[in-house]
């Protein structure tokens, strides 16, 4: 697929004296992408805070320098404007980590992920959404980066900004589609995990084979599904069991 990458006007903003003119250009977009970088983290349990917040629009993406310039109030209050819509990718957590830095309520913040199952798609990540949508490809060479770095590279400011572009481009592409019916959903969902279990099964079939092993039977998809009621059946009836007891025990005090 072809790559593409934000074209529009990037701006860094590094110092407290550029937020009120990029916040103030925010203010007059009714929908916006969203995006956040942290320094990678390569040990369990190390975790790093949010370094950079990218908000774009199709004409421009602003990058805030959250280690230079901390968050400010006026970014905060733009999170908590319900007036205009903030689309963000597995946006709770972005929005988790500003509110470490400065506290606020979001408002009209929201996740793409989701709503794409209701248009058919069960793929989460950013650029395998991005290559359903516009069958188009965005680079994520620069995801593992420093962010904490003094100065950006261009190739970063890039990265950046055409996440937080895409997020919005995805957005609007949903939008101007039909979504699925409920059943249309549970169908396509099932028919997904059918689909996971049987690749499964093939690695496992395989991997026996190579060690001379013929694999086993496997049940249906009819019979997977029987199997599943009646194991919810043995539950509910053992959960019957339990509150029967101690009603039982709760008479006898």
């Amino acid at each position: 697929m072809p790559v593409v990458a934000f074209e529009g006007e990037v701006t860094v903003v590094d110092k407290e004296e550029q937020v009120a003119d990029a916040v103030a250009y925010l203010r007059t977009q009714k929908t916006v992408g969203v995006d956040t970088e942290a320094r990678p983290s390569f040990q369990r349990g190390i975790h790093y805070p949010t370094a950079l917040v990218q908000i774009a629009s199709h004409e421009r993406c602003y990058l805030f320098r959250l280690t230079h310039i901390g968050m400010p109030q006026e970014l905060a209050d733009f999170f908590a404007d319900e007036r205009i819509c903030k689309v963000g990718l597995a946006f709770k957590d972005d929005i988790n980590g500003l509110r470490r830095r400065r506290n606020f309520t979001p408002a009209n913040c929201i996740d793409i992920q989701k709503m794409v199952a209701q248009y058919g798609i069960l793929d989460l990540g950013l650029q395998k959404l991005f290559a359903i949508c516009f069958g188009k490809k965005i680079s994520k060479a620069q995801q593992l980066t420093n962010w904490e770095n003094s100065h950006l590279t261009p190739e970063q400011a890039r990265y950046a900004s055409t996440d937080a572009w895409a997020t919005l481009l995805i957005y609007e592409d949903l939008l101007a589609h039909e979504q699925l019916s409920k059943q249309e959903v549970e169908t396509l969902v099932c028919e997904e995990k059918e689909r996971m279990i049987e690749h499964q099964q093939q690695i496992q079939d395989q991997r026996l084979r190579e060690q001379g092993i013929e694999p086993p039977p496997h049940l249906t998809a009819e019979e997977r599904k029987a199997h599943q009621q009646e194991r919810k059946r043995e539950a509910r009836k053992r959960k019957r069991q339990r509150q029967s007891a101690r009603k039982r025990n709760a008479n006898n005090k």
